[in-house]
């Protein structure tokens, strides 16, 4: 598809119209994200970000990565938007100066197990971030994207609750609840009344299923419309070999086309509400015979020994990569995990107590009944969470349909966006859209 057939389409003067919209209509927001991980994919996402950054009022990028203590990655991408932002520029004044987005980015919590297994621990720049731009005198509120770990939001509501009522949370779980589930079991058990949407496989319609012939093909797509379009053009098209995935991108994509309802269709998906009996408790070592749900939680909650003092430790290694560091509450040593995906897990206790050291076990993940998903909590009114209705899983993964069933659309305005940066900009007057 050209320029012109692009500038034309439906999904194209959607977005053009809305990037006019009053300054008090853009969503306020905060990118949260571990960019620079152990997936490219998130590189992509934040391409992505930035070319619709007229359409956000964006405060805060904050950088929760799980192996450096640094900033940089998310600088790097600013430095390539920096380029671009001429040619962006000349199309809506509402585009962030690059200067300004070094601003706002900070430093989240980093490295696995930053936190302690209670689910909060010391505030980050990231988290007073966030009680900072929650705390600021607006009617809006204010909307944290969340693409990595939950755990500076954790941090921010333990160290100011009075901020619950100004936030809204929009969660790619899945993988990151798995490795930042003290968090999450701290936000759910502690604020109850949070507004989240927690997507943990919805998201991953951006990139399974869906049209995927001729040019919306995931490397396909890059290639034609992607590459060569701009420096942040090039840059996306040279992560993950030229393929498409920007598993993170749902969390900004709920915004661009949709009422803003969960339960209602989106290019970020559509949602319901949260249901009860997620969480598993075991007071023993389980087996591959007990069954848990697959996205909720699990713990194992051991009577401490006898001998085993405060100066010890223990955690459980799930899967033989992710530790779980036991909270010891004097009586009970509680080790949670979040399984990602339903199948069998098995995990080793590791310990300097040699009786809780070399025990192992294991535990089987499965679908939640529909009967239960079907019953909104009366404990989480605000929460939301993946269609659990087969008709709208898409290759094992709950409610991603109603993620790629927009596949062309959601591509096709990306695509017009990216005609927005330097090499392409030149020919915007023959294209005639309006500024």
């Amino acid at each position: 598809m050209g320029s012109a057939a692009l500038a034309n389409s439906p999904a194209a003067a959607l977005g053009s119209l809305a990037a006019q919209g009053r300054p008090h209509h853009r969503p306020r927001i905060i990118w949260n994200d571990d960019i620079g991980g152990t997936d490219p994919d998130d590189w992509q996402s934040m391409v992505h970000l930035l070319v619709y950054a007229d359409r956000f009022d964006i405060e805060g990028l904050v950088h929760s990565p799980p192996g450096t203590d640094s900033t940089q990655p998310l600088l790097d991408v600013i430095d390539v938007y920096e380029r671009d932002f001429p040619y962006l520029r000349t199309y809506s004044p509402h585009y962030p100066e690059p200067d300004r987005l070094r601003a706002i980015t900070k430093q989240g919590g980093s490295g696995y197990g930053w936190q302690r297994p209670a689910g909060y621990g010391h505030p980050t720049e990231g988290s007073r971030w966030i009680v900072e731009r929650a705390r600021r005198h607006d009617p809006r509120p204010l909307n944290i994207l969340i693409g990595g770990g939950i755990d500076d939001l954790a941090q921010a509501l333990h160290d100011a609750p009075d901020i619950v009522p100004r936030i809204r949370v929009y969660f790619i779980g899945g993988p990151n609840k798995m490795w930042s589930v003290d968090a999450y079991n701290y936000i759910e058990t502690h604020h109850p009344k949070l507004w989240m949407i927690e997507s943990n496989s919805t998201y991953r319609g951006w990139f399974v299923g869906g049209d995927q012939t001729g040019e919306w093909g995931d490397s396909a797509f890059v290639q034609r419309h992607i590459a060569g379009k701009g420096a942040l053009g090039d840059f996306f098209a040279s992560q993950r070999g030229g393929e498409l995935k920007m598993g993170d991108t749902p969390a900004v994509a709920w915004f661009l086309h949709g009422a803003q309802d969960p339960s209602k269709p989106s290019w970020g998906g559509r949602y319901v509400r949260v249901w009860d009996g997620r969480k598993s408790v075991f007071g023993r070592v389980t087996t591959a015979a007990d069954t848990v749900e697959a996205y909720g939680v699990i713990e194992i909650a051991l009577p401490v020994p006898d001998g085993f003092t405060p100066e010890n430790s223990a955690r459980m290694v799930v899967d033989g990569r992710v530790p779980a560091p036991a909270l010891n509450d004097g009586e009970v040593l509680r080790f949670r995990f979040s399984p990602k995906a339903p199948q069998v897990w098995s995990y080793a206790i590791q310990s300097d107590f040699a009786g809780l050291d070399g025990l192992s076990g294991a535990f089987t993940a499965v679908p939640p009944p529909i009967e239960r998903a079907s019953r909104p909590s009366a404990i989480h009114p605000n929460w939301w969470c993946d269609d659990q209705d087969p008709a709208a899983a898409e290759g094992g993964y709950p409610g991603a349909k109603s993620v790629n069933q927009w596949r062309v659309d959601y591509l096709r305005d990306f695509a017009e966006r990216m005609l927005r940066c330097a090499s392409a900009g030149v020919d915007r007057a023959n294209r005639q859209e309006p500024r």
